[in-house]
């Protein structure tokens, strides 16, 4: 199902709200799911790694087998049109040369560039660690995670970003290597089912300074 899309920026960041209940009835196709997921990868990440991965659950087996590790998020797995589970990958570093190489072919890197950045980019990773790199893929998790909710909304979807489940035994149960990816948050997704709940936010002059 193709939703109305939603052409208003202010309308897209303001509207969003933690949806816990959608329309059952409704379905994502893998086309359109697709293209929102192309959308939400044109976020930044540190030198380009693109560190994130997804499992997008949203057959009545795939949920099936979510529902008991997320407990306390059964409604939005159940009513959801579809969940999407968001990893990063502790080997991103594989990707390197192929993101790079594919830059210089399509012409939006020149190959000397390229051929400085590459070794000189895989020795500072390699130095860093294993909780460096981490943090590092979480920050890049969080900015395409929060680029898929603002897209959703583009597409007429709501989301509902989840972190109540059981992360040591999701990748597992999705028949991923647990030693390499590691989970960083559920995303629910479908039409709402209600309006939710409009939230407040701390005023800028008490969370922000200027210097």
């Amino acid at each position: 199902m193709t939703q109305t899309r939603i052409n208003d920026f202010n309308e897209i960041l303001t509207g969003r709200r933690s949806i816990r209940q959608y329309d059952p009835s409704v379905k994502i196709s893998k086309e359109e799911m697709t293209e929102m997921l192309e959308k939400a990868t044109l976020a930044p990440s540190s030198v380009n790694l693109q560190p994130w991965r997804f499992v997008v659950i949203d057959s009545e087996e795939g949920k099936e087998t979510l529902k008991p590790l997320a407990m306390f998020n059964k409604t939005q797995v159940e009513t959801s049109s579809a969940v999407v589970a968001v990893f990063v990958d502790m080997q991103s570093l594989d990707y390197l040369e192929p993101i790079y190489n594919q830059a210089v072919e399509e012409g939006k890197m020149p190959a000397d560039v390229r051929d400085y950045q590459v070794p000189a980019i895989r020795g500072l990773i390699e130095q860093l660690t294993e909780r460096q790199y981490r943090e590092m893929n979480l920050i890049d998790a969080g900015l395409v995670s929060m680029q898929l909710m603002l897209v959703a909304r583009e597409y007429g979807y709501d989301t509902n970003p989840m972190g109540g489940y059981e992360k040591d035994k999701i990748a597992n149960a999705l028949g991923l290597d647990e030693n390499r990816y590691y989970p960083v948050m559920l995303l629910s997704m479908g039409k709402a089912a209600d309006d939710g709940h409009a939230s407040v936010r701390l005023p800028v002059d008490e969370i922000t300074e200027w210097k």
